[in-house]
């Protein structure tokens, strides 16, 4: 059996960026996009309503898996920021119903404007 810490899935945000036009049709009537993030693959997009994270896939990147995570499903959740000039490795760990998610932040994304995205999301 794998400890609780282990990740069930990891994802890292690079940096911050507009939110693309096209999520306007995975929203559901009264949830709107908040904020977006470049991820290594896709993107991810924090809505008022959970936190949508884009994988697109293979050779051509046509086959793409969106992962849900409701923000009533976060249970708890740690920040810790990098340490300093050559450490660059900030995280943002998120306990849920379904498991242990980590995401890693690149740079270009400031670990602080995201633990502050999963506060207003989970407390709100």
């Amino acid at each position: 059996m794998a400890p609780e810490t282990s990740a069930i899935t990891a994802w890292t945000f690079m940096q911050e960026i507009p939110i693309p036009p096209d999520v306007a049709g995975l929203m559901v009537e009264g949830e709107t996009p908040v904020a977006a993030f470049k991820t290594f693959r896709d993107s991810a997009i924090f809505t008022t309503k959970r936190l949508i994270v884009r994988d697109a896939q293979g050779m051509t990147g046509k086959k793409v898996e969106i992962y849900s995570l409701p923000y009533s499903a976060i249970n708890m959740w740690s920040s810790e920021n990098a340490g300093g000039l050559l450490d660059t490795n900030a995280e943002l760990e998120m306990w849920t119903r379904a498991g242990h998610i980590k995401i890693k932040v690149g740079k270009g994304a400031d670990i602080r404007r995201l633990d502050a995205l999963i506060a207003w999301a989970v407390l709100k």
